[in-house]
């Protein structure tokens, strides 16, 4: 069942048009991520999907009824914001109750999804915390608490991770990785970051300027990019792109090779000169440059480099990508 149509959505801000006619079909169950870069329309589009943006043409549909006109709180959404929007004065408890308190669900439910939600995100103990008595992390659980009590039939995260270090934005991509498979709900993810919607996401949306430039799994985007935007975006580190003429073609496309897929062969096609070495333990990311172009090699394993040295190439066997000037893909 499909549980969110955006059929030719579009919508302007004075006579700035922001989203281009988008269309995209999100499954019961499924877990969307909007990535694209900054100032490419995806937090605007999960804001149009939550109705506190009014779309300018086109329809969005909610179990396949048509909401356009509808009010946020009646869409059957929650939403998680990036600056987890809590409530200072109000503890822990009340701040995952307030919505169901005011929509005048009876005690025992409102008991019932409190201890449901604690419990999936380890927040029994602090329930009778505030806000300022709780870490970055925990207070994004209460967050995300605060939207499962709600048993809502979409999931809106808006960069939810932004503001958490490092380590605590892997494990609060765990929680929610693992939430989405105890709940099997519909999530709407939004984030500029990469890694994070190559590793939650069942289906990613590829923004630019607007518009949709691809739909797929993780790995049909990574493997199969329908253009050099896609392409460039997803990996890290990102895809290497060359003059072809290095391969001896003639014609002025751009040949695109991924890190690692690049090895040192001494009778490989192109030569470097290694300008940085980045021991990473388990990985080793050789930097450098091809003919004036930067270029950067991911090694498994631990390996020597030496900062000056000049090596030839070779690129794994049908592990190149080939783009036309004006960046779509040849190959």
């Amino acid at each position: 069942m499909t549980a969110l149509t955006l059929s030719n959505v579009s919508k302007s801000f004075g006579t700035v048009e922001v989203l281009k006619n988008i269309n995209i079909d999100v499954e019961e169950g499924e877990f969307v991520v909007f990535v694209g870069p900054s100032g490419c329309g995806k937090s605007t589009l999960l804001r149009t999907i939550a109705g506190l943006d009014d779309v300018s043409s086109g329809e969005v549909l909610i179990d396949n009824k048509k909401v356009n006109r509808t009010p946020p709180s009646k869409r059957g959404i929650a939403m998680v914001f990036q600056s987890y929007a809590l409530y200072p004065h109000l503890n822990v408890r009340n701040n995952m109750t307030l919505a169901l308190k005011q929509a005048k669900e009876s005690k025992d439910v409102i008991e019932q999804r409190l201890a449901e939600a604690s419990r999936m995100l380890s927040l029994e103990d602090y329930l009778d915390r505030y806000p300022s008595e709780l870490s970055g992390g925990q207070r994004q659980r209460v967050a995300i608490g605060r939207a499962i009590v709600r048993h809502p039939k979409l999931f809106l995260f808006d960069e939810p991770l932004s503001n958490l270090d490092a380590a605590l934005r892997m494990n609060t991509r765990l929680e929610i990785a693992n939430l989405h498979q105890t709940l099997g709900a519909t999530m709407i993810y939004v984030t500029h970051d990469q890694t994070e919607a190559m590793t939650l996401a069942d289906k990613i949306v590829v923004l630019r300027d607007g518009r949709v430039e691809q739909v797929g799994s993780p790995m049909e985007l990574y493997n199969n990019p329908a253009n050099q935007f896609v392409a460039g975006f997803l990996g890290s580190p990102g895809m290497n792109f060359l003059p072809a003429t290095l391969l001896q073609d003639g014609n002025p496309n751009t040949l695109g090779v991924r890190p690692e897929d690049l090895f040192f062969d001494d009778n490989g096609p192109l030569e470097i000169t290694t300008q940085h070495v980045e021991h990473l333990g388990g990985d080793t990311n050789v930097i450098g440059t091809c003919q004036g172009q930067p270029i950067t090699l991911r090694l498994f394993g631990q390996q020597a480099a030496t900062v000056g040295a000049v090596a030839r190439v070779s690129i794994a066997q049908d592990r190149s990508y080939f783009f036309s000037p004006d960046g779509s893909r040849i190959r």
